[in-house]
């Protein structure tokens, strides 16, 4: 693993460098669209506007901010393996310092997601606590404290640029710098979601063994099955980023192998864009609006395609008549009129 401040110097070129470039920067744009997507929906639709998905709109603010980090990251790495040469940027630091940050961001989004579902189940009665007054001030405190907690790494010149993997961050390797990071941005938040997924499966079977309205087991049921959803997504996240974890342990007691972050990091942005899918796919109000949009969209070009192709038939088969030929066309378009006009009455519904 070699390390620069501020030179530029050569590199020897693998072919897989751009084809990993590449794909980065597309699970970027794709990860980013998704989350776009997911905006949109919220806020032309006020069925979606609760507190729930509001925290659920959180992390997909955080998916926005952690993909164009990628983004941008992928672009300069791109660069310089197309050119073959290696060069730090003056916003490498920074672009490592908001990849910590989105990290953070991304996991102590579904921190409050699973932290509400569990006032929700143990608490339904605390209803000022599920406001969307306190659900915001929580969001603001986590943006501040990953932006804060972060700090010192960038300020103490921790964040590094390696030449080998075209990247800036802080070395994995055994120092307080990296220790911190690891347990902020990854492990206390993990270790607070499966604390909590813990808690509800004890509290699910102790309601079990005494008498409750079949009302209140379903809605606890319910609120531990999007618990258990929360913890799918974490498992993407676990799972993809495996291998930087392991390259992390394995730093702290020798050298990792060459080039062994540009792997790692395509497997943390292929995460994100798993995770940007399932936030969407587990959000059922956006997803069932999303897929209706899709099936008219899908069935309006297929009323399309016909009308077009039964113009065609018509005029075929009446171009010596002019009389049919106009009838056919006026009633072509008739039908495509109200085609329309159904199709954009129930986008407006949706």
């Amino acid at each position: 693993m070699g390390l620069m401040n501020n030179a530029t110097a050569t590199i020897e070129f693998k072919w897989w460098f751009i084809a990993i470039d590449v794909l980065m920067i597309l699970l970027s744009i794709l990860s980013i669209l998704f989350a776009l997507i997911f905006l949109l929906i919220v806020l032309f639709n006020k069925t979606c506007q609760t507190v729930p998905i509001m925290l659920t709109t959180n992390s997909c603010f955080t998916q926005i901010l952690y993909g164009s980090v990628t983004l941008s990251l992928a672009t300069f790495s791109l660069e310089n393996d197309r050119q073959q040469k290696v060069y730090q940027d003056s916003f490498c630091a920074l672009r490592g310092y908001l990849g910590y940050v989105g990290t953070g961001l991304l996991l102590y989004s579904f921190v409050l997601q699973a932290i509400y579902r569990y006032i929700v189940i143990v608490y339904p009665t605390y209803l000022s606590w599920q406001s969307i007054r306190i659900q915001l001030f929580l969001i603001c405190f986590t943006w501040m404290f990953c932006f804060i907690s972060t700090l010192p790494s960038l300020l103490m010149n921790a964040i590094q640029y390696s030449f080998d993997d075209q990247i800036c961050l802080v070395f994995p390797r055994l120092s307080f710098s990296a220790i911190y990071n690891m347990l902020i941005s990854y492990l206390i938040p993990i270790s607070i979601i499966i604390s909590i997924y813990l808690k509800l499966v004890r509290y699910v079977h102790f309601i079990d063994s005494r008498p409750s309205s079949i009302a209140r087991m379903y809605r606890v049921r319910r609120n531990l099955f999007v618990v258990r959803r929360i913890i799918t997504k974490i498992l993407i996240l676990i799972v993809l980023g495996m291998p930087y974890t392991i390259f992390i342990f394995i730093s702290f007691f020798t050298t990792p192998p060459k080039y062994h972050l540009r792997i790692a990091i395509f497997l943390l942005v292929l995460s994100q864009t798993l995770i940007t899918v399932a936030i969407i796919y587990f959000c059922r109000p956006v997803s069932n609006i999303l897929m209706k949009f899709l099936h008219m969209t899908a069935n309006y070009s297929k009323c399309w395609e016909t009308v077009n192709h039964n113009e065609h038939v018509c005029f075929s088969r009446d171009k010596n008549d002019r009389a049919r030929s106009e009838t056919c066309v006026i009633n072509t378009h008739v039908c495509t009129s109200n085609d329309r006009d159904s199709f954009a009455l129930n986008i407006s519904d949706a």
